[in-house]
């Protein structure tokens, strides 16, 4: 069997949690931050898990990591 590549985008993206979920991070924090409140900017500094209905597809994309 020949090794499966790993997505180049995805591995930037995710990563996979000990219990095997996938933990991405939050959008809206590259620019235009002087109108968001200083609570909304810490809270997307957070990880957080990926969605149920992407799981599958993003280890899929990520098999080594």
């Amino acid at each position: 069997m020949p090794k499966i590549k790993t997505h180049s985008g995805a591995k930037k993206r995710f990563k996979l949690s000990k219990t095997g979920k996938a933990i991405r991070s939050h959008a809206y924090m590259s620019h235009i931050l002087t109108k968001k409140s200083t609570k909304r900017k810490r809270n997307l500094r957070k990880t957080t898990v990926a969605d149920v209905t992407n799981q599958k597809q993003i280890k899929r994309l990520i098999p080594y990591k």
